[in-house]
């Protein structure tokens, strides 16, 4: 099983500087590293405070610098707010600098404000990131290449800087059952996330995965499934709560951003506001891997039997969340809980 950080570099009000989130960012991309980690993540927002990295390739380029072993990755490039031909350039030089350790994941978006301020029509954005993926395949496995779209016209042309990774770094995409269908079709791999929720969704999305296979006639296990999962390990009740109430923050921004059509009063950070869809902390820690080591293990056994992912990505850095406690939490994860969720796949599998 692999592991993986995603880092989104949250901040929650303005005792945390931008300068401080963003290098608490790079520093638990390089934490993620010394603890066995396989991939970092970064995301990719605009104008508000639930994510401060504008531009996840310029992350992985920095951390390229700083790392050697673990693979960055894009979790991930909003494919509609890109001109494609400059985006494939971009891909290129940081798979350079990264020396082949480029992981590509690409996505539709979904924050309206964020769009308008691009002046992008988001109810096209299912249709632009269709095309300008297109664009980017074609940019990548041709030495020339040349598109005529509907969003697109591209007369002849040639990318100077192209990857290390030959054809194409690994691509992974973002989104619902539309998008997990095309992942089946070429080849790519996907995201998926239960959000807060339990077992049951964990449930519904193996089944919508399985969909996604057989609608292409396609096995299974012929693209790579990376589940994104709040999970955190502490016997510290007080530790939990923090961890929980920081998670509850990040849910509630999320929620507001899929209708956020208002700027706010200060600027860009968002008003945390409570929602009917907020879980008690009971309910998270009865529905995530979250609480004692032992409980992590057990209930990330459960998840992986049911979804079958190939990674776990493990959110860090929710809202205004201790930075010492959460590079305390990564370096366990490779001391203890990695270990021993793969000794036990190990054995099952035996």
């Amino acid at each position: 099983m692999e592991f993986a950080t995603f880092i989104l570099a949250a901040q929650r009000g303005y005792h945390q500087s931008s300068e401080s989130v963003i290098r608490n960012s790079i520093e638990q991309a390089v934490a993620s590293e010394q603890a066995g980690f396989n991939t970092a993540w970064f995301a990719e927002h605009h104008f508000n405070n639930y994510s401060l990295i504008p531009s996840p390739l310029m992350m992985v380029a920095h951390c390229a610098g700083l790392t050697s072993t673990i693979r960055l990755g894009t979790a991930v490039c909003v494919l509609p707010l890109y001109q494609p031909q400059r985006l494939l350039s971009e891909i290129g030089f940081a798979d350079i600098v990264a020396n082949g350790r480029l992981e590509l994941g690409v996505g539709l978006g979904y924050q309206q404000f964020e769009f308008e301020r691009f002046g992008v029509d988001i109810n096209e954005a299912p249709a632009v990131f269709s095309e300008y993926l297109d664009i980017i395949l074609k940019g990548l496995n041709q030495n020339v290449f040349e598109h005529d779209g509907q969003y697109e016209k591209i007369p002849p042309t040639a990318i100077s800087v192209r990857t290390v990774q030959q054809p194409t770094p690994p691509i992974w995409i973002a989104g619902g059952a539309a998008r997990m269908a095309r992942a089946y079709r070429d080849g790519h791999n996907f995201f998926v996330t239960a959000f807060h929720d339990g077992l049951e969704t964990l449930t519904t999305l193996r089944e919508s995965v399985e969909r996604a296979a057989a609608s292409e006639e396609k096995n299974v296990t012929d693209v790579k499934i990376s589940l994104l999962r709040c999970c955190y390990a502490s016997h510290d009740e007080l530790e939990i709560n923090s961890y929980l109430d920081n998670a509850r923050f990040q849910r509630r921004l999320s929620e507001a951003l899929h209708q956020r059509r208002q700027q706010s009063h200060d600027g860009y950070l968002l008003q945390e506001t409570p929602t009917q869809q907020d879980l008690s902390f009971d309910t998270m820690r009865k529905n995530l891997p979250i609480g004692s080591v032992n409980r992590v293990i057990d209930r990330l056994l459960e998840e992986i039997d049911i979804l079958k992912p190939d990674q776990i990505a493990v959110q860090t850095q929710l809202g205004d969340f201790d930075q010492k406690t959460m590079l305390r939490q990564i370096e366990l994860w490779g001391d203890k809980i990695i270990p021993a969720v793969n000794k036990a796949l190990c054995h099952a599998g035996s």
